[in-house]
């Protein structure tokens, strides 16, 4: 099969919709010769996956030889694929291009390893739920792990409509640009259609991926932004206040206005992975305010001549801010140890000599010291 077909007028393919390009088309163009189609990866279950292809529509494909033992291979929502050509049974995904970014979070288990959410993704929408208690920690959190992905971060405050007093909701967008520095907040209401239509400009532009905790209204936003109702929606419990688990796949929607949406699963955890780059650009006026400090590896805990310790004496900085920064920056160093045996030594010895010299402080204080 000719290459040409991929390598030109990639603006009128019928994958363009799906985010199909120039650069993909170029990327494919060996596997292509090879007579394979290109497909991007709508849903992934067990052992086999959805791709839309070309003028076939969605069509179902085995992954075998795209599940490797690193979780972070494997292939996943968003992924453009090399299919094998109509008439095989079964039909194999064979490879997948090389991914522009993607989504990645710690798993819970004691093995600390990363799971791809996500594949390919522009903007990383994190919906974020007024009808509780603004949990500006876990926001934190969430941006980390989205700046570290490559995508644009952007923070929905959904339920917009809970929020009456126009007043009260504009100190509660402030207190989230606060928080989330070089990221736009937007407050969205799916109920009565407050702010989706900016939101859907905004992701126009190419892939999006949905994110938040199970509860934020991700799925009813999903179907606000589509236009349609395609994700089962359930509603919050009233015991405890907490979503189900309505979306338990990622599903990939083509939006009328333009653009591609990754609805996910309501995550409960968010465990940082490797995320040392986004955390930096979360907290960036901290990174910024510790240019400023005496020593090249300050703490920011007890060091003489630190200028994140003077901002916070001098209430420019909010504790709350750095008491996260430091509990983001601790987490995924531990994380990084359990993989790299050199951060693991590096970390010992830094946790062997402020523990020295904290005992000096101590008995100084006492002191002892003559």
């Amino acid at each position: 099969m000719s290459s040409s077909l991929f390598s030109s007028g990639a603006a009128s393919h019928p994958l363009a919709p799906y985010g199909w390009d120039e650069e993909w088309a170029a990327a494919f163009a060996p596997y292509a010769e090879r007579g394979l189609l290109p497909g991007r990866v709508v849903r992934v279950d067990r052992g086999s996956c959805d791709l839309v292809v070309t003028e076939e529509g969605v069509v179902r494909a085995d992954t075998t030889f795209v599940t490797p033992h690193d979780p972070l291979r494997v292939i996943c929502t968003g992924d453009w694929a090399a299919v094998d050509a109509p008439g095989g049974d079964p039909r194999y995904v064979r490879d997948y291009l090389p991914r522009r970014t993607s989504f990645v979070r710690s798993t819970s288990s004691k093995r600390s390893e990363g799971q791809i959410l996500a594949a390919n993704v522009d903007h990383a929408v994190i919906a974020v739920s007024l009808a509780g208690e603004l949990d500006l920690g876990r926001i934190e959190r969430f941006l980390a792990l989205g700046w570290e992905s490559g995508a644009q971060p952007i923070i929905a405050l959904t339920k917009a409509d809970l929020v009456p007093d126009a007043t009260a909701l504009s100190y509660l967008v402030e207190d989230v640009e606060t928080t989330a520095p070089g990221v736009q907040v937007l407050p969205v209401s799916a109920a009565n259609g407050e702010g989706v239509d900016v939101l859907a400009a905004v992701v126009s532009g190419g892939t999006s991926v949905l994110l938040g905790q199970s509860g934020a209204g991700k799925s009813t936003l999903a179907n606000a932004l589509a236009g349609a109702e395609i994700m089962d929606v359930q509603a919050i419990r009233d015991v405890d206040g907490k979503g189900r688990h309505t979306t338990t796949t990622r599903n990939l929607l083509v939006l009328p206005g333009g653009g591609v949406l990754i609805d996910t699963p309501g995550l409960r955890g968010v465990g940082l992975y490797d995320a040392g780059t986004g955390v930096g650009q979360v907290f960036a006026e901290i990174e910024e305010l510790a240019e400023g400090c005496r020593f090249q590896d300050c703490a920011h805990v007890a060091e003489p001549g630190c200028a994140v310790l003077a901002a916070l004496e001098d209430g420019i900085l909010p504790e709350r801010r750095l008491d996260s920064y430091r509990k983001l920056i601790r987490e995924n160093q531990r994380i990084v140890a359990k993989t790299d045996a050199r951060v693991r030594a590096d970390l010992r010895r830094e946790w062997k000599r402020r523990g020295a010299e904290g005992k000096a402080a101590m008995e100084a204080k006492r002191g002892r010291v003559r």
